[in-house]
């Protein structure tokens, strides 16, 4: 499949990671950025005076001398990032991301030791612990991000360097762990070896990879007290730790029950999606009912249970973490950027097993509202927490809240969420369109061009729609040797769905959230849809959003900012459903706003010198509510902002 796109929503984010966000962060990644690096909540161990990560891998290489610096995970940042500027590459060649990718590309082939291991704070601080502290090294966890950004670096240059590096350090993975005798018998305490993983199998065809991903799930789980019985063969061993062991909870390594007992999501959000992805995507590949099973199982529990109305994920700071069902507190929350990526991950992978409305909606909801709202609109400052509710002052004074920021940091010292934005959005191909025997089905209403395969012809499609702010598409379809079938997905948020062909006559049936028609001749549809303002409510058992509602037209969800409406928000009340208005925003720039009546609660003196007071219904005010798609707060001012309000 080969495709471009032209569409002026995402051309948007693709200019601005090409041209701001991948040298900024370049400058970041390499110390030279003059900015304050933020502690993604207030924690005392967090490292936040630099990056260092491309130091650490000089230093590994040889080519510096000094300690590590930074999280023990710190290399997956110049991973990710160098799969972002592959991505961008492949999109726009570019002499100046060529010049930085080579830099990097040379850095992590000196700094692999001989027999492939690679991961530089035990390279260069612990080499008697290389792979001996699982539950916390992500040893495993960089290499998948390796994996993934030396696929996207050969598709993108044809250069095999990134891809020996990583057969290599397969090699010396597949030397260590094992169900033999004498080799490892656990896996990373991060999951994500097993995603990157496939991606080397996608690209080089080698079914060891796909055994290997297999092989990492299924031992996950088998032994719950696997990480604690390392710690303490280490000890018996004599190993210097220097680091402390710390109180090991199985359910926050996905470890409690194995892959396919696991019925509900717990522990850490973004590692759980990854493993759900994982088991997806080997799943497909291996036709494997059982470990699908199990992923959809998953799949329901977050979706129906413990997922936001933004495509967030994780309710709790502690442990970024999922905690129950309809648990869904909105200003304590986590919904950490890179967890709704790893839901993006996890519903495509999905779709590889069924053509269904329900992935491709989880897919959108996602990318346009807790992925987006995760970068500002110059590319340099970055949510790694993407609340529902803020208020300045309860970020500054609760420490319970201090992972709640009111406007977007420069950096984090914790800083996997700003390349994860920049490769996930530059790797949009993989969400839009896709093809199996059975169709090529049109997930997202993006504008693009391309070949796409479908079984023993290549057929050329462009797809031009007014998305994401108005309901119209049109797909030319040309050079259709013999029949051809395509899929149309029906947003449920649209009441109204059309389709017409120019090709006659045209079968068309409708299967799961899906029009399909079958051409037999090259044509033209045209899709129409309306963009209805809805009002959602959750469901009862969610506390904290009784009587309140959240807007969305379109893909997006709505959000009311200060900027627009007063402090105080949660004084205010919707009266009747919004409407849409186009505007031209000077920051925002262009977008559609959603203005509506509502009630305001007035203060009066009676509260003047007291707190409480016998009930009487409060005197109101009616006032014009102004609504800005929710991934767009905190670009203008900095002030409250709420996704769920009264409703009068």
């Amino acid at each position: 499949m080969t495709m471009t796109f032209t569409d002026a929503f995402w051309s948007r984010y693709h200019t601005l990671i090409k041209d701001e966000m991948i040298p900024y962060q370049w400058s970041v990644l390499n110390d030279e950025a003059d900015i304050t690096i933020d502690k993604e909540r207030d924690d005392d161990f967090i490292p936040s005076e630099k990056s260092h990560a491309l130091e650490n891998l000089r230093i590994a290489a040889g080519r510096s001398n000094g300690h590590h610096y930074g999280w023990l995970f710190q290399d997956s940042d110049v991973y990710k990032w160098l799969e972002s500027a592959a991505n961008s590459y492949a999109l726009t060649p570019d002499d100046s991301l060529m010049a930085m990718m080579e830099e990097v590309v040379k850095l992590i082939v000196e700094a692999q030791d001989d027999d492939g291991y690679l991961s530089t704070f035990y390279q260069i601080d612990a080499p008697h612990l290389k792979f001996r502290r699982l539950f916390e090294s992500h040893e495993l966890y960089c290499a998948g991000h390796l994996f993934e950004a030396a696929v996207a670096y050969y598709k993108a240059t044809d250069d095999r360097r990134l891809l020996d590096v990583s057969e290599k350090l397969v090699a010396c993975i597949r030397e260590n762990f094992g169900s033999e005798e004498g080799k490892i018998n656990g896996a990373d305490g991060h999951q994500e070896v097993e995603l990157g993983l496939v991606k080397l199998y996608e690209v080089t065809g080698k079914t060891e990879f796909i055994d290997l991903s297999k092989w990492f799930l299924d031992i996950r789980g088998q032994d719950p007290d696997f990480y604690k019985k390392q710690l303490k063969e280490n000890e018996e061993m004599g190993l210097e730790q220097k680091m402390p062991g710390y109180s090991i909870n199985p359910k926050y390594y996905q470890i409690h029950q194995t892959v396919y007992e696991q019925e509900e999501a717990v522990g850490h959000a973004v590692r759980l999606v990854y493993m759900a992805a994982a088991m997806a995507e080997v799943a497909h590949i291996r036709n494997d009912q059982k470990l699908f099973q199990a992923a959809k199982r998953l799949w329901d529990n977050i979706v129906k249970k413990r997922m936001y109305i933004t495509g967030g994920i994780g309710s709790t700071v502690h442990g970024e973490a999922f905690t129950f069902d309809f648990d869904l507190p909105n200003d304590t929350m986590y919904c950490e950027t890179c967890a709704s990526i790893g839901l993006l991950y996890f519903a495509r992978a999905m779709m590889n097993h069924d053509t269904d409305r329900a992935y491709a909606e989880i897919m959108e909801r996602t990318l346009y509202n807790s992925i987006i709202s995760g970068m500002a609109l110059d590319g340099k400052h970055f949510f790694y927490v993407n609340p529902l509710e803020s208020d300045p002052k309860a970020h500054q004074y609760d420490p319970g809240k201090s992972h709640v920021k009111p406007v977007r940091p420069s950096w984090f010292g914790c800083a996997c969420c700003p390349p994860n934005l920049a490769r996930t959005l530059t790797s949009l191909n993989r969400y839009v369109v896709s093809q199996n025997d059975e169709s090529i089905a049109i997930h997202l209403y993006s504008d693009f061009q391309g070949g796409i395969e479908w079984k023993d012809e290549t057929v050329d499609i462009i797809l031009e729609s007014d998305m994401p702010y108005e309901g119209k598409a049109k797909l030319s379809v040309s050079r259709v040797k013999e029949s051809v079938t395509f899929a149309f997905r029906e947003p449920s948020w649209s009441k109204s769905f059309t389709i017409d062909s120019s090709a006659n006559p045209v079968e068309s049936y409708r299967k799961n959230g899906y029009v399909y028609l079958i051409l037999s001749e090259d044509a033209e549809i045209s899709l129409t849809f309306d963009m209805p303002v809805i009002e959602w409510q959750s469901h009862p058992s969610v506390k904290n959003n009784r009587g309140k509602v959240a807007i969305q037209r379109g893909p997006f969800i709505y959000c009311l900012e200060e900027e627009d409406n007063g402090d105080q928000l949660h004084l205010i009340s919707l009266k009747e459903t919004p409407v849409s208005k186009p505007l031209e925003d000077s920051v925002l720039g262009e977008t559609v706003f959603l203005k509506g009546r509502g009630v305001r609660t007035v203060i009066t003196e009676d509260w003047t010198e007291s707190l409480y007071l016998p009930y009487e219904p409060f005197e109101t005010k009616e006032v014009e509510l102004t609504f800005i798609p929710y991934h767009l707060w905190a670009n203008r001012s900095k002030g409250e902002m709420r996704v769920w309000i009264d409703r009068d």
